[in-house]
């Protein structure tokens, strides 16, 4: 038996329950979990911003050690030490043809099975977003499963499964930062921790950090913010007067709400660069207008998981950790038990800390 903690539905709290894992079959890894990141989609899934099958076992930001594999299974071994890819490509939709692999229409397939039981009940569960990793263990297909390159703690690898995949490339994939830029970060969570860090290590020179929350300064000027500013109406005048009256080249969004969007493109130089990372609701709508959009000639775009190719990007990015340009460690203010995670998304909500890391 394993102890998970449980979505039993939509808007309901999580409970933490017993379930039943059955053995690996054929294409499937078992794996005992070290951490799992507590991210902002979780908390999407459980309010219904997003969908998820439910009953649930959320958490898709994990890494472990694999215990057993199924037949077939041959790029890792058991004690092999693993990161969950929680958006697993296909390589045969059109997206993955086209090389957006972050854009494969198969991805989330597996969301949608069974993959265990509850042992109080034997009622089916789904893997949340493919892994369920709000567990000590879980059941996978083996396309969720990237091999942990060398010299990267097990623990903190947790965050390269979303957190750091999607910063690192919102700024190197989406936007495209190079080297001598200006960048505006909004939202300093895991995410935007990342996308901070990941900036100074494209050679950005001002990077401005923005948040509803003074207390969050101190924490992106760590991950490499050069200046810091609370959010409010004057946001992004604020900015521009940082930036010779211009704006930045490049914003990332990661936060989901159109106001903070909207003025993400407003803090943009003209012709400058917007990046949106985080998931909104449908009712967050965005508007402008034919002329401004004519006059200031930006470009605004969406970015889903960092439009990364995980098996591709995941050793470029244990290179930075080895080198010491990528502190995972930086990005957790919190490490917590299963019975934390309500807490956890409180906190996210209350806009308060970066990433909270549940660790087994």
């Amino acid at each position: 038996m394993v102890r998970a903690a449980v979505l039993p539905a939509v808007g309901a709290p999580l409970e933490i329950a017993e379930i039943d894992l059955p053995d690996p079959g054929p294409g499937q890894v078992r794996i005992r979990l070290a951490a799992a990141g507590v991210c902002h989609s979780d908390l999407s899934l459980s309010n219904g911003t997003m969908r998820v099958p439910v009953p649930a076992v959320l958490g898709h930001e994990g890494a472990g050690t694999v215990v057993a594999v199924g037949e077939g299974v041959t790029h890792v071994l058991p004690g092999d030490s693993v990161i969950l890819n929680w958006a697993p490509s296909c390589g045969t939709c059109h997206a993955c043809t086209l090389g957006e692999v972050w854009l494969c229409a198969n991805a989330l397939n597996g969301a949608a099975d069974v993959y265990a039981h509850r042992t109080s009940d034997g009622g089916d569960l789904h893997p949340g977003l493919n892994v369920a990793a709000f567990a000590e263990e879980t059941v996978v297909s083996s396309s969720c499963v990237l091999p942990l390159p060398e010299g990267i703690p097990l623990t903190d690898a947790a965050l390269l499964g979303c957190a750091v995949l999607t910063g690192y490339g919102a700024i190197h994939h989406a936007a495209r930062v190079r080297e001598g830029e200006t960048v505006a970060v909004f939202g300093v969570g895991g995410v935007g921790l990342s996308t901070l860090q990941s900036a100074r290590i494209a050679g950005a020179t001002t990077i401005v950090a923005v948040d509803v929350s003074p207390e969050k300064e101190e924490l992106a000027r760590a991950a490499g913010a050069t200046d810091y500013v609370v959010a409010s109406e004057n946001t992004a005048r604020e900015i521009r007067a940082l930036t010779g009256k211009q704006g930045v080249d490049v914003a990332v969004e990661c936060v989901g709400r159109a106001v903070t969007i909207r003025t993400a493109w407003e803090s943009t130089r003209r012709g400058g660069r917007t990046t949106v990372v985080g998931i909104g609701g449908k009712d967050q709508q965005v508007t402008f207008n034919a002329l401004e959009l004519f006059h200031w000639g930006r470009t605004l775009s969406g970015c889903v998981y960092g439009n990364s190719d995980p098996a591709k990007d995941v050793p470029v990015l244990a290179e930075h950790v080895r080198a010491g340009r990528l502190d995972l460690g930086a990005l957790v203010t919190e490490r917590i038990a299963l019975e934390g995670i309500p807490a956890a998304f409180e906190n996210m909500v209350a806009g308060k800390g970066g990433r909270a890391l549940v660790v087994f």
